[in-house]
């Protein structure tokens, strides 16, 4: 039940209601109504990727349009995607995240299998 899970993991209910309610909408969970009633997966947990729930909850995960496989746009000041030094740096970023993001499943999560390393950066002198 919402109410549980909001107790539970600590989340506003309202809040909880809203991604529930667009996860719902776009397939990934279904709600039963009455005394034992709540909200269930309809996909296995293996087959719901961390990439699929951020996009369907914030859109997409590229930070500049221009990078974006779902909403494309070309940047408004943007002479040359090509040579556009920021633009390659966020790709790389970007591509990096996707990659975890569309490998990690909630499965993964629940079992706790996919532990990533967390590499320090070192300040640049």
């Amino acid at each position: 039940m919402i109410g549980e899970i909001a107790a539970q993991e600590r989340i506003p209910r309202k809040f909880l209601e809203q991604i529930l309610l667009e996860l719902k909408r776009h397939g990934i969970v279904m709600s039963r109504r009455g005394k034992l009633g709540g909200y269930a997966l309809l996909m296995s947990a293996d087959q719901i990727t961390f990439g699929q729930v951020l996009r369907i909850l914030d859109g997409p995960l590229a930070p500049l349009p221009c990078l974006s496989r779902i909403a494309y746009r070309r940047c408004v000041d943007c002479r040359s995607e090509e040579d556009c030094e920021i633009r390659l740096v966020f790709a790389a970023v970007t591509n990096s995240a996707r990659e975890v993001l569309d490998r990690t499943t909630i499965a993964d999560a629940i079992a706790g299998t996919e532990r990533l390393e967390i590499v320090a950066i070192e300040p640049v002198p």
